[in-house]
């Protein structure tokens, strides 16, 4: 799925009024529509309903959603947050058709003594502003949303919580903007519901389909992406009757060092799980027994060192590499790296120490091209590219650093982000808190890991093995609880996660 500006979006808008054809009227009916059908899921009908709306488009959403509540027996309040003379035409036939129903209570609100008391249980709909703000809410409006965020009642947002912008939120005032339980986004998500520091505005949300014309939106050209289960099925490798498991690639993992060994467990254990063929670990000799017992289906080759990963024999052998879990950041695993890049031009995986140890050396990150993958946490990649000073910002230094060194960086997080070195980025769709784990990152190398050495490209082992990732740990948690989640469940729920993926091709 895209993700569009707001610029963009209105004319996919205009496109579909256009094409179809639909009035502009029918189109916001249809959203209504739409939006209604998620809010009465979300709403009890004896709860008292309280719609604040603007006087622009997202006003219009909001008024024809309470006229749909008040037809279906809700208790509703309509209350005008008067931010210009005059709203558009479809919001003026919204209006007065909402003012023409029985028992309609419709209040407009020019100034801050006007704004209601919101009663404690209240359910709020919020209608102010969409996602095509350009400047920080004032007068009224700042009031209606200081009062709506200190009145401790469930928000449901219309497109956006009011005062979010939809994309760059660098120049927005936090203390201005809704603080939603529940955000319906129409149509696409927005930029700006990818970044952390906004979860505390949008509460939940899901995008709610109005049917804007496809062709428009197949034309409509986008560097964003929210990846789901859909777009990862296209992308699995269909196994033949007659493959075997030199088909499916030998990959190597080069990775632990002493007291760190459950790191290469994790991530040979996620390889194989995805799929390698077969599996070599290059371990600190000290590790040798300890890997052979825990993970009988990996070869072992060890290390001159008995503590640590400081040298990779011949790395033309694999198909694809893997190295940094657990490797430390001492010299000598810095140098292992380095050669690695250096005599390796195979697809490779980059991670944790391995990530650390580019930052240590940056001019080494030029010796990594499209073949790599780096696989940061945001401290390993601030170490990277430098503190940034939020979402927008990391997202920009992210693009930049996969751009100037034409590498593959899967940034991970809640939503995770990978860019790619054309300067698009595929925000991923699955994952939860529970993930936030010791050793989770360890299964995201191996399963990425265990994608390339099939053949995948490092592209579409980033993206779908993130995805796989985030879609395992989604099964795990919910067969366990987020809290007693661990590493190994997700690796442990992979196969679920693939058949899951593949019910989409059905």
């Amino acid at each position: 799925m895209k993700i569009f500006t707001s610029a963009q979006i209105r004319e996919i808008d205009a496109y579909t009024i256009a094409r179809e054809p639909v009035s502009p009227h029918e189109l916001m009916e249809r959203a209504s529509r739409a939006l209604f059908a998620d809010i009465v899921s979300l709403a009890d009908r004896n709860t008292s309903i309280m719609v604040f709306a603007g006087t622009g488009n997202n006003g219009g959403d909001g008024l024809a959603v309470a006229r749909m509540l008040l037809d279906s027996q809700f208790r509703v309040n309509t209350y005008i947050i008067n931010t210009a003379p005059s709203g558009s035409p479809e919001w003026e036939e919204n209006y007065s058709r909402l003012k023409k129903m029985a028992g309609a209570r419709v209040s407009m609100v020019g100034k801050p003594g006007d704004m209601p008391v919101i009663p404690h249980g209240t359910v709020i709909i919020d209608a102010i502003f969409g996602s095509g703000i350009n400047r920080k809410p004032e007068g009224i409006a700042a009031a209606a949303i200081k009062q709506i965020n200190s009145a401790g009642v469930s928000v449901i947002s219309i497109d956006v919580p009011s005062g979010l912008p939809g994309e760059d939120v660098s120049g927005y005032d936090p203390g201005l903007v809704v603080r939603a339980s529940h955000t319906l986004a129409i149509q696409f998500p927005r930029l700006s519901f990818m970044f952390a520091e906004n979860h505390r505005f949008t509460g939940n949300w899901k995008v709610v389909n109005i049917g804007l014309h496809p062709v428009a939106i197949a034309q409509t050209g986008s560097p964003f992406y929210f990846t789901a289960a859909s777009d990862v099925a296209q992308m699995l490798r269909v196994r033949s009757k007659f493959e075997h498991k030199g088909d499916f690639g030998h990959a190597l993992l080069a990775a632990g060092s002493y007291g760190k060994m459950g790191a290469a467990i994790l991530a040979a254990r996620a390889a194989l799980r995805t799929g390698a063929g077969l599996i070599t670990c290059h371990i600190p000799a000290k590790g040798y027994h300890i890997m052979q017992m825990a993970v009988p289906e990996a070869m072992v080759e060890t290390d001159q060192s008995d503590m640590l990963v400081s040298e990779i024999p011949d790395p033309g052998r694999f198909d694809a590499v893997a190295i940094g879990p657990g490797t430390g950041c001492k010299p000598n695993a810095q140098r292992a790296v380095h050669k690695l890049l250096n005599d390796y031009n195979g697809p490779l995986a980059i991670d944790a120490d391995a990530i650390n140890t580019l930052a240590m050396n940056p001019d080494w990150l030029k010796l990594t091209g499209p073949r790599a993958v780096l696989t940061p946490h945001p401290g390993e990649f601030a170490r990277l590219a430098g503190q940034s000073s939020g979402g927008f910002d990391r997202l920009n230094r992210q693009i930049a650093l996969s751009v100037e060194y034409g590498c593959i960086v899967a940034l991970k997080g809640a939503h995770t982000s990978v860019s790619m070195p054309d300067g698009s980025v595929f925000f991923n769709s699955t994952g939860n808190p529970g993930m936030a784990t010791a050793g989770s990152g360890d299964v995201l190398t191996g399963v990425i890991l265990g994608l390339l050495s099939q053949g995948y490209s490092p592209e579409n082992a980033a993206v779908a093995g993130v995805f796989l990732h985030g879609m395992a740990g989604d099964i795990a948690a919910a067969n366990r609880c987020m809290e007693s989640l661990i590493a190994s469940d997700i690796t442990e729920n992979l196969h679920a996660a693939y058949t899951k993926v593949r019910e989409q091709l059905l």
